[in-house]
């Protein structure tokens, strides 16, 4: 059953320019045309922009979705490369988690030491902000 494109987006929750751009970007193949120009597209296209949605979901990038993409689609991989491809991810977001929890206990202590009735002139929070770099104690180690 040959579809819209605006009937693919409302199908796969996404909007019509979502369905253009995947299709720049080469995660869904180029659709059959009409005699008009209209672009047609097939069930499978809807089931594909699925796909990519359920992987963003997961934290995997365009890039790594298109290589999630191509190990569907190539002969003799087997699920092993798959999984190694969660394992990635799942050691990126634990690196990420750890990250943010720098972070938040860095601001938790800066906040702690932002006491009452202070000028912004004495204020930890923006002296920390504001500091050359030299001092790491409140450096969360990403960027902070």
């Amino acid at each position: 059953m040959a579809m819209t494109i605006g009937e693919v987006a409302r199908r796969a929750g996404v909007k019509v320019e979502t369905v253009r751009y995947y299709e720049r970007q080469g995660l869904v193949p180029a659709p059959a045309r009409t005699a008009a120009g209209y672009r047609q597209y097939g069930a499978d296209t809807v089931r594909r922009i699925r796909f990519i949605r359920r992987a963003k979901a997961l934290g995997f990038t365009l890039a790594e979705i298109r290589d999630l993409l191509a190990l569907r689609a190539a002969p003799g991989v087997s699920c092993v490369d798959a999984r190694d491809q969660a394992e990635a991810k799942i050691a990126e977001i634990e690196a990420r988690l750890h990250d943010l929890q720098r972070m938040k206990a860095a601001l938790a202590r800066l906040a702690r030491e932002c006491g009452d009735g202070r000028s912004t002139s004495a204020c930890p929070i923006l002296e920390a902000l504001e500091s050359d770099g030299s001092d790491d104690e409140y450096d969360s180690g990403v960027g902070v």
